[in-house]
């Protein structure tokens, strides 16, 4: 049997700021710029969930498309959708939101929790010219 990769897609909104505590203001300031005001910022994330798989002969599908919209609705969606994820979202209490900490955080929401595929990549589209990548093995 081939490998077949299926994505989906899903956008979400938030506000974040980047912020280091270990950082004076001014490293926080040379570093991060206009992206550490306190009082945040927001994008409108694309994110795209691609999971792996051999086609199942019975249904032809990878995966159930409605069991991966829910759990990534359930485990992504639904906690960062319109949050300020520094104050918001538990991964970012201590991390910072930066589109790289995003991706990972939302692989380990969704890792181990599809039934049938495996999660291959999660990609996170902070702008149209920006995006990041996190792969499985």
């Amino acid at each position: 049997m081939k490998v077949v990769y299926l994505t989906r897609k899903a956008e979400f909104s938030a506000s974040h700021y980047y912020h280091n505590p270990a950082f004076s203001l001014e490293e926080n300031q040379r570093i991060f710029g206009k992206c550490n005001n306190p009082n945040g910022h927001g994008h409108n994330y694309t994110l795209e969930v691609t999971v792996k798989g051999e086609v199942d002969q019975r249904s032809g599908f990878v995966v159930d498309l409605k069991d991966l919209k829910e759990t990534m609705n359930r485990e992504v969606l639904d906690a960062m959708d319109h949050r300020f994820l520094n104050k918001e979202v538990p991964e970012f209490k201590t991390a910072i939101p930066t589109t790289e900490n995003l991706a990972i955080a939302i692989w380990k929401r969704l890792e181990g929790k599809l039934k049938v595929a495996r999660l291959h990549r999660v990609r996170v589209h902070e702008t149209t010219d920006l995006f990041v990548d996190v792969y499985g093995d």
